[in-house]
């Protein structure tokens, strides 16, 4: 049965607007005879009669050309809106009022009973809106079973255009369950036929009575403090927490079903991520030879995929774990880059391999990232920390003024400011053999400090990724 609906449907498609021209006029008939049928209680006398058959043609022509102009013919009725309803309200209108003036000119019949071309507006609005409302009512009966059910958090302007959305669009196979909101005067209400269910004091015996899939946080300016506040309510239920793009990263202010996300720890922050400005940085790579130690690793990789934007006129990436090093090698070439990519393995602590890279290579630019940075597993290997740290930087720092670099750009940490660990205590004695270094050298040596790197491999970051994966 529903196949042979499909065919007909489909069949039918390209006659879409002759057949939504008839349904409509055919509606106009039927509004105006019940309108009679109305006014003289369903015994309409011969006179009415022939006033309304001599009159009906020009009616039918008049709604039907005045139609025109407010689009009745071209909506689509499973999205009928309040704009459908004020457009059949001015269509309406308007041709009525056109139709009173045709009957009071000499062309009209010699008698119209007034009160019909009220009742008739009436009616006719009324099945023109039925009509289209009963459309939508039947696309949304037969969607799919939803395979989530969503709890929505926060029943504001954003969290109603979701949940319209989630209605007109089946193919997400969202539910909405209900909203959780903290404003008082939204308690016990609807949107969209959604229950606002509670407050976030009340999230506990919501999640235990409705038991949705998923939380959507539809709270686009949320502080993160509030985020921080909903991840800890909802770490004990293990559900999954979905949000919306902040009001910042929405390029025109709009928003859809498509732009849910799963809650990242940018969200839990208390400030924006900063990005790099590359306009500064691009005069001083464009077109001039780098070399990036520690290529592979979270600071290294990401140094390189910037690097790489900038057009230097090659890239010489030296990394001693082979995997990692394969990984931002493949990730570079995908993007077909139009420069030299020089993938080198190599330890820093190799005196020899560190020269012979230097002198094959010739960069202008060293940027050291290569480093021991777990601050548990150097507390366990302190002699790793010091030779991977300190000496590696004092050989890398000696090749690179012995090949001519021209500006040499130490990776430090914030760990290295009063260290009270091995790893802070390794890289500020890697600090202190820069500036030895650097004195009356002919490279230009310099040392960054970095703080908290976000989601570099090792942090507490990942970690906390995972906790929300998991569900708080």
């Amino acid at each position: 049965m529903s196949d042979t609906l499909a065919r007909i449907a489909a069949l039918a498609r390209p006659f879409h607007r002759l057949l939504a021209l008839a349904c409509q006029l055919g509606l106009v008939v039927l509004s105006n005879w019940l309108a009679f049928l109305l006014r003289f209680d369903g015994d309409v006398p011969y006179r009415a009669e022939e006033a309304f058959w001599l009159a009906l043609p020009w009616l039918v022509a008049i709604r039907a050309l005045t139609f025109v102009p407010f689009r009745l013919y071209e909506s689509l009725w499973r999205y009928t809106s309040v704009y459908d309803l004020r457009a059949i309200a001015g269509g309406v209108g308007i041709s009525s009022l056109a139709f009173f003036l045709f009957t009071q000119s000499p062309l009209g019949p010699a008698m119209y009973p007034r009160s019909v071309f009220v009742v008739d507006a009436l009616l006719l609005i009324l099945l023109l809106g039925g009509v289209r409302m009963g459309r939508r009512l039947s696309a949304e009966l037969s969607r799919g079973k939803p395979e989530k059910r969503v709890l929505i958090l926060g029943a504001g302007d954003a969290g109603e255009l979701i949940v319209r959305d989630m209605k007109h669009n089946p193919s997400y196979h969202y539910q909405p369950v209900g909203f959780v909101d903290d404003d008082p005067a939204k308690q016990g209400h609807r949107i969209h036929g959604v229950p606002v269910l509670g407050t976030r004091e009340d999230l506990s015996k919501i999640l235990q009575r409705w038991r949705p899939d998923e939380v959507l946080l539809a709270i686009p300016h949320a502080e993160p403090g509030v985020v921080r506040s909903v991840v800890r309510s909802l770490e004990p239920f293990k559900i999954p927490i979905k949000t919306l793009p902040k009001l910042r990263d929405l390029l025109d202010g709009k928003l859809e079903l498509s732009q849910i996300r799963s809650l990242a720890v940018e969200d839990l922050l208390a400030r924006a991520p900063v990005g790099l400005d590359p306009i500064p940085v691009k005069h001083l790579v464009a077109g001039r030879r780098v070399l990036v130690t520690g290529a592979g690793g979270s600071i290294g990789s990401e140094l390189c995929r910037q690097i790489s934007r900038l057009k230097p006129a090659s890239l010489v990436m030296f990394e001693r774990y082979e995997n990692s090093l394969h990984a931002i090698r493949t990730e570079l070439e995908d993007a077909a880059q139009p420069f030299g990519m020089w993938p080198v393995i190599g330890d820093v602590t190799d005196r020899v391999r560190v020269r012979e890279v230097m002198q094959e290579h010739q960069p202008e630019i060293v940027f050291h990232a290569a480093a021991h940075k777990h601050v548990p597993l150097m507390e366990e290997n302190p002699c790793e920390a010091i030779k991977n740290n300190v000496r590696g930087t004092r050989l890398l720092a000696e090749a690179a003024e012995e090949a001519g670099v021209d500006r040499f750009i130490l990776i430090s940490t914030d760990k290295a400011v009063n260290p009270t660990s091995v790893m802070g205590a390794s890289k500020r004695l890697s600090e202190l053999v820069i500036q030895r270094q650097a004195i009356g050298s002919g490279t230009s040596f310099a040392v960054v400090r970095f703080g908290n790197v976000l989601a570099s491999n090792g942090s507490v970051v990942p970690r906390f990724v995972e906790q929300i994966k998991r569900g708080g």
